[in-house]
Order: structure tokens, then sequence, then C-alpha cells
């Protein structure tokens, strides 16, 4: 029998000024070697759990703490930090929060250099890592120029340089595409076959099929219930929802689709009547040379386009789910459709006008991927109301509460979880009233019950009149709500079509 690694014993935690407790009572034994996935609902005690493991409670996050931790024999509380960092390594939600480096090379040898190894066993250690994650591409870039999926990588990479025995990854996939899901999957699955104790915080379960050996479903601070990873797989669909969790399976069709391998013929949807038209949109990211007279995109430039879409005729009061690999194009065309690329050509033909250049931003509104961007004001009713025409308060609390963030409205918007940042801004799209409304990617790290919320909401704004695009990697989104699929390669329309069947299971 293996010996337990990890000894959480009767602790119970809240944080610093909060109300309630973020962890009550837990007791919880880890073996060695043992891959453990936590799941539940946000704020159900996750990240609090990965938290206590790795000191940064109560080390960093500050409260009342009872109850003992203890990771490979050491009790965390009287252990500091640096000396905890190797034996235990995290991966973040997002990696950007623990760069340390500005480089790719640096921010693999951070951690070794940190504890202060010598420069060939640093070396040593590099190689390998590299080598082992086939990183060999990404050396020597800048890590501001990396695809979210990059970042990971170099995130997994700095953290298996310090050979931790303890590796913990909190929401590792949120912001990750298929193909970079199964780069993960197959770092974790290296790391299982060395040995290593692993626990995964997460809301997508899919990828993890095969993998855990146990999990356990936290819900208001405790551990609720826990199965092995067989029993856990063998829950079916509707055992898997009444849990509020994330689907454990996800259909064939959906796997081609991120895997680049469907069939890319363009469909014309012709029957309703009542549209949006989109026309010469083209862009690229290349600037085109010239001397007096700035010049236009057009088809003729070809191969040099990031975005070309001669015609696209979007169904008014319809979902349409813009889907596709990450870095093929489906960004560019949301921010191209709504303006923020000043360089695009295209016209919005809508309600028998035509709107072209600046005049686009007011005919449609966009929500970001990272929200952090379009967050202005020190209040979340005052966020809401910036983007009100005619200022409406009563409105704009009818908004914040169908997204239950009532409760919220005088709280900074910095000060909010990355879910509800992203509800905020779901609310300011209501309340800006736009015909057209572009979301990108707004499921990412949200829990089921909460994706299940902005389903419901996007399907109440197509209902209404308005017209949705949602860039989106989550299938469980398009079987709820979404009635079209235009999937998008290198900047192209490859596929407009219906959602049929069920694309889950």
């Amino acid at each position: 029998m293996m010996d337990s690694i990890i000894e959480i014993k009767n602790v119970t935690h809240s944080y610093k000024g909060a109300l309630g407790e973020s962890v009550k009572g837990v007791t919880l034994s880890v073996k060695k070697g043992e891959t453990i996935l936590l799941c539940g609902a946000s704020g159900s005690g996750k990240t609090s759990i990965i938290r206590l493991i790795n000191g940064l409670i109560p080390h960093y996050y500050q409260g009342d703490l009872t109850g003992n931790v203890s990771v490979a024999g050491r009790e965390v509380a009287k252990t500091e930090l640096y000396e905890l960092a190797g034996v235990v390594g995290t991966v973040f939600q997002n990696p950007r929060s623990q760069f340390f480096s500005v480089d790719t090379d640096g921010e693999i040898v951070f951690g070794p250099e940190n504890i202060g190894l010598p420069p060939a066993e640093i070396k040593e250690r590099k190689n390998d890592v590299v080598a082992m994650m086939g990183l060999e591409p990404l050396l020597g870039r800048s890590l501001f120029e990396l695809s979210g999926g990059e970042k990971q990588r170099i995130a997994c990479a700095s953290v298996a340089a310090l050979l931790p025995e303890i590796i913990l990854l909190d929401e590792p996939s949120s912001n990750l595409d298929w193909e970079a899901i199964e780069r993960l999957r197959e770092i974790i699955e290296e790391w299982k076959a060395q040995g290593k104790t692993i626990i995964i915080s997460e809301h997508r379960l899919w990828y993890l099929n095969d993998l855990v050996d146990r999990v356990l479903y936290i819900k208001d601070g405790r551990v609720d219930r826990e199965w092995t990873g067989e029993e856990f797989n063998a829950l079916d669909s509707d055992a898997v929802r009444d849990l509020e969790l994330r689907p454990t399976t996800v259909s064939k069709h959906f796997e081609e689709v991120f895997k680049g391998k469907v069939s890319c013929k363009e469909m014309a949807i012709s029957e309703k009547r009542d549209s949006i038209v989109l026309r010469d949109f083209y862009f690229s990211y290349n600037k085109k040379p010239y001397v007096l007279k700035k010049k236009k995109w057009s088809a003729e430039d070809g191969e040099n386009l990031s975005l070309c879409v001669p015609g696209l005729t979007l169904p008014r009061g319809s979902i349409i789910a813009v889907v596709g690999k990450n870095g093929t194009g489906k960004s560019t065309f949301l921010r191209c459709v709504c303006g923020l690329e000043k360089d695009c050509t295209g016209v919005i033909e809508d309600e028998g006008g035509e709107f072209k250049g600046k005049k686009r931003i007011g005919r449609s509104y966009m929500v970001m991927q990272d929200v952090n961007h379009q967050l202005f004001t020190d209040s979340v009713e005052a966020e809401v109301l910036l983007s009100m025409k005619d200022k409406n308060e009563e409105r704009c609390l009818e908004i914040l509460d169908s997204l239950g963030l009532k409760s919220y409205k005088d709280t900074h918007p910095m000060a909010l979880s990355g879910g509800q940042k992203q509800r905020v801004a779901i609310a300011s799209a209501i309340a800006a009233d736009a015909g057209l409304l572009l979301f990108d990617e707004p499921t990412s790290g949200l829990d089921f019950a909460h994706m299940e919320k902005v389903g419901e909401l996007l399907r109440e704004l197509a209902d209404s009149g308005k017209t949705v695009l949602v860039s989106t990697h989550d299938p469980e989104l398009i079987e709820q709500c979404c009635d079209y699929e235009l999937y998008i390669e290198k900047g192209r329309v490859g596929y407009f079509r219906k959602v049929e069947n069920s694309i889950i299971g």
C-alpha cells in the first residue's frame, strides 16, 4: 500500500473579511502517486483546498484556520513557502499570474535558479523538461506573444523543472482549445507515469477520462461525495447533470471540429428573410505598404489575408456558435465585425442600412475573452450604466438581478472572481441594447450552473430579436442554446450550418 503524502485533518478556514467559511471540517488523505480530481461548483472550496496544500493558506491568504495540513511530512503552517516550492508545484488557471520572466527560457529555469541550484544542474533540468514536453519550438520567445495553450505549457514546464513530488492544477484547461487540452493530458500522463502525486481542480471533465484514480465532489466547503475513477466514469449523463457538473464525454462531431477534420463546405442559410448580412470583410495583421493613400484590403490579396469573408448571412434572432481551433481566426472575425480592427474593410447590412468602419461599433457590442480589458468603473452598477445610451437604474438592477449580481452592485469589478467579472461584462452587453452581440469564450472557467445561466441569457437575447455570435470551445453551451455552427478555418468560413442532434455523449 502506498504511503500518504498529503494529510488534511479536520480543517476549517475562512478568508480575512469573508462572511462564510471556505472549507468546513475537511479531512482528506492522499496517497503517494495518486491522481485526484476535485469537482464541484465555483465557490465550493476546490481552490481553497489547493491553497491549503501549496501553503498559500495561511502564508499568503490570511484568515481563521483550524486543523492541520501536512505535505510530505512537513506541517504546512510551520513551513515557509520557499521550502515547499521544491515539494509542491502549482499550475494556475491563468498562467500569466505565475510568470516571473519575460521570455520562455528564463521562465523555465526561474524556479531552479531561485532555490540556488548549480548552473550545470539547472541546465540539465531545463534540457530534460524541454525534451519531455516537446518545447523546442517555444524556446527563445517572448511570453507576451504566446497563445493561451503555449503559456500553459511553459507554466507546466516551470513547475516540472523543480521536480516536485506533488503537482496541483487549478482549472488548467479553462482557456485552452482542443489541441492544447490534448497536450495538457499528455503532460499529466507523463507526470503520472513518473509517480507524481497530482491533484486537479476542474470544470471540464471529458479530457480526464481514465486518467484519475479518485474523484472528490466538493460542495459548500466539504467533501460531499467520493468515487473511484472507474465509478465516476460509469455515471450516466443524468447523474452527472444532477450533480450540476459538465458532461464527462463529448461527441465525435465536436472532437472532429477542433481537430480540424471536418468537411469544410460553406452552406447558405436562407430560410429566414429577416437577416443581418456581412459583406466584404477583409483584414490582415501584416500592414499593407502605401505611399500617399492608405490602400484597403480586398479578396485579391488572397493568402495575405488573416480574414477573408466575402459574404455571410446571419439569421436575425439566432445564436451562432463560432467554432474552430485556436489561432484560426475566430477572435479576429469577431473583432472585425464589431469594428475594433480599424484596418478591416467590411459592411454590415441591417434594417435597410449599410454600416462601415466606425459605424459598425454602434451596431454591435463585444464581450472579450479577457474581460479585464473592458472593465473601467469603480462599481458593478456604474459599469452597466456606462453601457446604456439612456441611463436607467431600474433596468440596470433588473439585469444584475438576472445574472445573480445585484448584491455586488456597489463592489469594485476588479474585486470580483473571474466568473463574476464575466457576468458583469455580459450585463453590460445586455444593457448596450445593440442588435448584434458578440461573445468571445463567455463560459471559459465557468461551472456548469453558471454556464447554463449564460446559455439561458443568450437564448433570451436571441428571442428578443438580437443576433448573437459566440466563439466557444464548450460543446455543452452549443447543445444548450445555439441554432447554428459557423466553422472558421484560417480566417475563412469553412461551413455554416444548423446545429443538428446532440453533440454531447
